[in-house]
């Protein structure tokens, strides 16, 4: 360990996340190395270690002889602190060494307000923050993620962007790396030859015009970049074939989600209106639940974790989850391994599940109506009905269960005073469910209302609609607030409008936010994330000081044929379909889900065969 760094650690708070060395680590001969590559969470290590993404892609690349891939976090305020004033550049965990002597330096993207610490990251490890003050080929500075659906923000800073599934595409531009090398290729000639690999967006190859009004008018690509008209996203075509970690590293500190975690499959069949995660992740592939039992015994004999969580958008509608969990159980129930799955779908949670959820222990239960009455719900194409939430609650309640979150979005598209008032009334449905099917009174009930601020994302239907004003948000937060204060048994949260407006503003924005990024990075903005940091203040003067104004990106409704920043990034979702979606909203009209009939919203175009397997 580099001596600086060991004077450092004992004066920091949880060092365990700056040391390395955890069992299942990857460490590397330097000496049998041609390429390595610093794979970069940008937020602390517990929030990072828990991305299951990551923990796919440092497996995948670390198979493949001659590549060795460490990973890198963003350090809390006291490590940088220390690292600025030692001099110690940002490093790879694995191996100590800084991370800007690495070939490539890949930041996984989920989360807007991770965007200044990607900034922090590339200061604290000694590199310029944009993309054209690194001339050089080495290091190369790529990103993928959701956010990259929307790359424009973050564009000069950043050589290239990933869209979509990085299993296969990753492999693919470290091979023209090594190529480019070994050739002596400029950096510009290596980025026309990565733009021809199919899901890689080059942003110098596109330059945006503005009209006068401050609105887009084109991207516009660069002549003879050979830049592609509009760059498609990458989709594993067979998730049976694909990576998973089951050999995954175990943490020395605690951290979020300290599990094994199966993926069940990737894609969702439902079609909400307002969830971006449901249009880009698109076609539905899934796993065998053959294959997923044997990735879940193997990774709980090598880790020794007593708790497994099924993940995917929406784990109840895996066609198979009822002959999974069974194989499952009869691993875990002797070992008292914990079976769980957090993302229920109140229409699909049945008996037959509950039973199974309880043979080892009871978890939290979780659902999401999002709306609260059923005009709204058809409108946002939620596809859930008040009597199906009211059957889940009483099967759990019966079964045993005494407490449920619900989740909920204040500002959607059409939401009325009496869509608010819905919220409280379902959540004294709930209580009253649970006051009529209990075995057990005495035990009490806990029942957990929270809310969020709908943010309109790219991609979905509602990339046309305005976010609602601040002001009209928090109305409705004290109007929901004030019909709930009476019932001692429904707590309610909801969740801080500033950075869900910073995050409204981002997630829409184009190339000239750059310029905010980078002046309240400036001004001391870094894990915008954690309250213990944000300032909406920094925020607000940084947009002052560029002379941008956030609403014009956040509350302000877009026309059919405006052009937008992410113009040029296909997921394979066809605007036309997400109009007629948006269309088919205002008049609170519903569209099936896949497995009931496919709805032509073109993602199918990307499988062989044409055939999703929602």
């Amino acid at each position: 360990m580099n001596r600086t760094l060991e004077q450092i650690l004992p004066k920091v708070q949880k060092p365990a996340r700056y040391t390395g060395g955890e069992y299942n680590a990857v460490v590397k001969d330097r000496r049998e190395v041609d390429l390595r590559y610093a794979l970069c969470f940008p937020d602390t290590y517990e929030i990072g270690m828990s991305n299951l993404g990551c923990r796919i892609l440092y497996g995948v690349m670390n198979q493949e002889k001659g590549v060795w891939c460490e990973r890198c976090y963003a350090p809390w305020g006291d490590m940088e602190e220390a690292m600025r004033r030692e001099g110690l550049l940002l490093y790879g965990l694995e191996s100590g060494d800084p991370i800007a002597d690495f070939n490539i330096i890949g930041f996984s993207l989920g989360y807007e307000m991770a965007y200044t610490n990607v900034l922090n990251m590339l200061d604290l490890a000694g590199l310029p923050l944009r993309s054209e003050d690194r001339p050089q080929l080495t290091p190369l500075v790529v990103a993928g993620g959701t956010c990259c659906y929307n790359p424009e923000p973050l564009a000069p800073f950043v050589d290239f962007f990933v869209l979509g599934e990085g299993e296969e595409v990753t492999l693919e531009y470290i091979e023209l790396y090594r190529q480019a090398r070994e050739e002596c290729w400029t950096k510009e000639e290596f980025l026309q030859e990565a733009a021809r690999i199919p899901g890689i967006y080059v942003p110098s190859f596109y330059e945006p015009v503005y009209h006068s009004d401050g609105t887009l008018a084109e991207m516009r690509i660069q002549e003879g970049s050979g830049a592609p008209e509009r760059v498609t996203k990458r989709v594993v075509q067979d998730m049976d074939k694909s990576y998973f970690p089951v050999k995954t590293i175990i943490p020395s500190t605690e951290i979020v989600h300290d599990r094994v975690m199966l993926e069940l499959f990737r894609g969702c069949i439902r079609g909400c209106r307002f969830c971006q995660a449901g249009y880009v992740y698109r076609p539905v592939r899934n796993r065998s639940p053959q294959l997923l039992a044997q990735y879940g015994k193997a990774a709980c004999e090598d880790s020794g974790y007593q708790e497994m969580t099924l993940s995917s958008l929406s784990s109840t509608d895996y066609p198979c989850l009822l002959e999974l969990c069974d194989d499952l159980l009869d691993y875990c129930a002797p070992r008292d391994i914990g079976l769980s799955l957090p993302s229920l779908r109140a229409d699909t949670f049945s008996m037959n599940l509950m039973e199974r959820l309880q043979r080892v222990r009871k978890g939290g239960l979780t659902f999401a109506p999002e709306a609260g009455t059923q005009r709204l719900r058809d409108a946002i194409n939620k596809n859930l009905r008040e009597e199906d939430l009211m059957q889940s609650v009483r099967t759990a309640f019966a079964g045993g269960w005494s407490g449920v979150k619900l989740y909920f979005m204040l500002g959607l598209p059409t939401e009325t005073d009496e869509d608010v008032r819905g919220i409280a009334d379902l959540a004294r449905k709930v209580y009253f469910a649970w006051r009529e099917c209990t075995p057990n009174k005495a035990r009490g009930v806990r029942i957990t209302v929270s809310t969020s601020w709908f943010v309109p994302k790219p991609h979905t239907a509602f990339q046309w609609d305005a976010q609602i004003p601040v002001e009209e948000y928090q109305r409705r937060v004290d109007l929901l607030r004030d019909e709930l204060k009476r019932d001692k048994s429904i707590t309610y949260n909801w969740h801080d409008p500033q950075t869900s407006y910073l995050e409204a503003i981002f997630s829409r924005g184009d190339r000239r936010l750059a310029d905010v990024l980078e002046r309240a990075w400036e001004q001391g903005a870094k894990m915008d994330s954690w309250s213990e940091y944000f300032d909406f203040d920094r925020w607000m003067k940084a947009f002052q000081d560029c002379g941008l104004d956030g609403d014009f990106y956040a509350h302000r409704e877009r026309g059919r044929e405006e052009v937008f920043p992410w113009c040029r990034i296909d997921p394979m979702v066809t605007t036309d379909f997400l109009w007629h979606e948006r269309e088919k909203c205002y008049q609170s009209q519903t569209t099936p889900d896949c497995r009931t009939r496919c709805s032509g919203c073109g993602a199918n175009r990307l499988l062989k065969g044409g055939v999703c397997n929602g």
